[in-house]
């Protein structure tokens, strides 16, 4: 059974930070790209990085870049998140690209190319 696990949200100040994880079970962990993305009250869902452990490269959204940072070990996905902003508030996803190892820029990253989603971590920051 393939199956995504995110943990690790909570509530915490502006400029504080957080690590989200991903435990990913029933497949390959090299073998497919691993998207995080974000939900905000709202809002459609947005990509937040792409982990292509195969290349060994990450890509970040613009709005998060030089304060997260995507990792792994094992089976598992790790989102550190740093200098956390009110508009970081939402519920954080994990899921593979099945048709592909490798991360697109950023920009080019669809929300409908990833599946296998977990049920979701909240991050929510306060002022």
């Amino acid at each position: 059974e393939v199956r995504f696990v995110e943990s690790g949200g909570g509530l915490v100040q502006a400029g504080g930070s957080l690590r989200l994880s991903c435990v990913v079970n029933g497949i390959s962990f090299g073998d497919y790209a691993i998207g995080w993305f974000r939900q905000a009250p709202g809002k459609i869902r947005e990509v937040v990085s792409c982990l292509s452990v195969a290349r060994g490269k990450t890509v970040y959204a613009d709005s998060v870049k030089d304060r997260f940072t995507v990792s792994s070990a094992g089976r598992t996905a790790y989102l550190q998140m740093n200098n956390l902003k009110v508009e970081d508030t939402a519920v954080y996803y994990c899921g593979a690209n099945l048709q592909t190892r490798f991360c697109s820029p950023a920009p080019q990253i669809r929300t409908y190319e990833y599946s296998y989603w977990g049920q979701g971590t909240q991050v929510t920051v306060s002022a």
